[in-house]
């Protein structure tokens, strides 16, 4: 008779498989926590057979317990096979001692695992706006408020090099403008724990950002990935969007001064790269056409791009986040009855945080609000004029990819690109 042994533990994702094809098993046995009763019933049923294992590992988790398992195993007269190696007894030391910085790595990995269930902060330094107490991240008075400092003046302007700079001018704090794409978008943050698994847990310690911060952070940061370079920041709310249709050349906004008294300021979009030789042209007649073409083609564009239904989605995506809720709220009162151990209460918890963490990624990439509900809005005239430059600049490019000058025979005329 053939019988099989399997030991997985539940906490570590198990990625080998199982590889007994060749075999003819009669019967498994598979443990999955302690104590290993089932390893415990092969023990008392059988002897003078043959065990397949997959590794030597699977029989303890100390090189005295594999020992002391290959010990009784001799003891009934049981042949021990593993796919990974010949016919093994008792007296195969050498091959134990090969187990040890395996068992040594697998340790560690299992007591991660085990902090990750506890949702507990991963091992090294905190993050910097961040101390650990405890195993859990708790807000240093002194770092955080420059973190967030970090953040409103990305949120204001829009430049991750300007954020930057502003730090070590401020609070004299040199960050890579890496580090900064980092925090910007870490889950740390924003009070979550991400782990090495990839999985995210919410709300695992005090937030430095909102999630309504956080989610206009990513929508910054997805706008700014369209745009040229050194133009997320820039004062005027055209930069970065505006080409010229006869070179195909982008166009720059540039600021001249008159010599005349009181020194008057006058700005022009020019051709960065143009080979036509196009003339600058005067920004504000730019900006008058854009708002006036804005009002009469943002609502019909909207009309006609066949855009979901984000209030259906948003629901959706909320009735399901508050159905694993509510499976989340059960899992306490199945402890109190005995029906889950805490073990596996926790590993369930675990999961279900997990995905609704997932949930919540979605939910946040949505739009803030439904675009046909604002079109209506932002098709007034006067909603553009009452706007700060950098308001401008911001709904222009929520709205438009590119603002193309196309030349008529008595000037210029806007045609708006828009996002979707």
């Amino acid at each position: 008779m053939v019988i099989a042994y399997l030991y997985s533990n539940p906490l570590l994702k198990d990625t080998s498989e199982i590889g007994f094809a060749e075999y003819e098993i009669d019967h498994i046995y598979q443990d999955f926590t302690q104590p290993r009763s089932q390893f415990q019933q092969l023990i008392e049923n059988h002897q003078n057979e043959r065990l397949i294992i997959r590794q030597l590992a699977e029989l303890g988790d100390s090189i005295d317990e594999i020992q002391a398992r290959l010990a009784q195993l001799e003891s009934l007269n049981i042949e021990v096979i593993t796919i990974e190696s010949e016919t093994l007894s008792a007296t195969t030391l050498e091959q134990l001692q090969a187990l040890q910085y395996n068992h040594r790595s697998r340790k560690i990995r299992q007591g991660h695992a085990q902090n990750r269930v506890k949702t507990l902060a991963p091992p090294g330094k905190a993050p910097y706006g961040y101390r650990r107490s405890r195993n859990r991240y708790l807000l240093d008075r002194t770092s955080a408020p420059v973190v967030k400092e970090f953040f409103n003046r990305f949120l204001l302007y829009g430049s991750l090099r300007d954020a930057v700079r502003f730090l070590e001018k401020k609070y004299g704090k040199k960050i890579s403008v890496s580090t900064g794409q980092r925090w910007l978008t870490s889950p740390v943050y924003r009070g979550d724990l991400e782990y090495q698994t990839g999985e995210t847990i919410l709300d695992t310690h005090p937030a430095i950002l909102s999630r309504d911060e956080a989610a206009q952070i990513d929508r910054l940061l997805r706008r700014n990935r369209r745009l040229p370079t050194r133009t997320a920041s820039a004062p005027r709310s055209l930069a970065g969007l505006v080409t010229c249709g006869e070179c195909q050349s982008g166009m720059t906004v540039t600021q001249v001064t008159s010599r005349k008294k009181g020194q008057k300021e006058y700005l022009y979009l020019r051709p960065m790269h143009c080979s036509k030789q196009c003339k600058a042209i005067a920004y504000n007649e730019i900006l008058q056409s854009t708002i006036e073409r804005i009002c009469e083609d943002l609502p019909r564009a909207v009309s006609e791009a066949g855009l979901p239904d984000l209030d259906a989605i948003k629901q959706r995506i909320e009735s399901a986040i508050a159905q694993k809720q509510s499976v989340l709220e059960q899992i306490s009162p199945l402890i109190d009855t005995g029906i889950l151990d805490p073990e596996t209460a926790d590993l369930r918890s675990y999961k279900l945080r997990s995905e609704i963490a997932q949930l919540q990624a979605q939910l946040s990439q949505l739009p803030p609000v439904n675009l046909k509900a604002i079109a209506q809005t932002v098709s007034i005239p006067q909603f553009w004029l009452d706007l700060s430059e950098a308001e401008r600049r911001f709904y222009f490019r929520e709205f438009i990819r590119q603002i193309e000058l196309i030349r008529t025979e008595t000037g210029w005329s806007v045609k708006l690109n828009f996002i979707f």
